[in-house]
C-alpha cells in the first residue's frame, strides 16, 4: 500500500466518525515532516460553516508551527476540496494536495471550479486526486442517501 493510501483509509475512518456525528463524511490528514494531524468536518458539532477537515487541519498546522505558510506539508482528503478549501491551500502554500472522491457539485479542482491547478493564482499546489476514489464515493453515497431517506425532524 502506497503513503497516499495510508494516509486516505485513515481520513476514510476519520469521515466515518464525522458521519456518526451527523456531519458530512469527509476526514484529511496533514503530514508535515514530523507533524501528523487528523480532522473530520465539524460543520454541525460547532456549528460553524468554515469547519471543514481541511480548514480545521490548516489552522491548526499553523498554530502548532508557528507560522501560516506550510509549504512542506500535505493534506490527503477524503473529498475533492471545495473552493473555500482550495483557496486556503493556496493561501497557506501548502505543497501538496491527495484526495479521493470527486465533487461533482462544488469541487474546486476542475469539477466544478478549478482553482488547484489555475494559472491565475500565486502559488500552484501539487494534486493527487483519485487515490481510492470509489470507497470514498460510496462512502458520501451511503451517507447521503441514508438522510433522504430519515423522516424530517420535527416532521410526523
Amino acid at each position: 500500500m502506497s503513503e497516499d493510501e495510508v494516509h486516505i483509509r485513515r481520513a476514510l475512518e476519520l469521515a466515518e466518525e464525522a458521519a456518526g456525528a451527523g456531519d458530512v463524511p469527509i476526514g484529511a490528514v496533514l503530514v508535515d515532516g514530523e507533524l501528523r494531524l487528523e480532522a473530520r468536518n465539524e460543520k454541525e458539532a460547532q456549528p460553524d460553516a468554515t469547519a471543514h477537515a481541511e480548514m480545521l487541519l490548516l489552522r491548526e498546522a499553523a498554530r502548532r508551527r508557528g507560522a501560516w505558510r506550510l509549504s512542506s506539508a500535505t493534506i490527503y482528503v477524503t473529498k475533492e476540496p471545495c473552493v473555500m478549501c482550495a483557496g486556503a491551500m493556496i493561501a497557506a502554500r501548502l505543497k501538496r494536495v491527495v484526495y479521493a472522491a470527486r465533487d461533482p457539485k462544488g469541487g474546486a479542482d476542475g469539477s466544478v471550479f478549478d482553482i488547484l491547478r489555475s494559472g491565475k493564482t500565486n502559488h500552484r499546489v501539487e494534486v493527487t486526486a483519485g487515490v481510492l476514489e470509489a470507497e470514498a464515493a460510496e462512502q458520501l453515497q451511503r451517507f447521503f442517501k441514508s438522510r433522504r431517506a430519515a423522516p424530517e425532524e420535527g416532521m410526523d
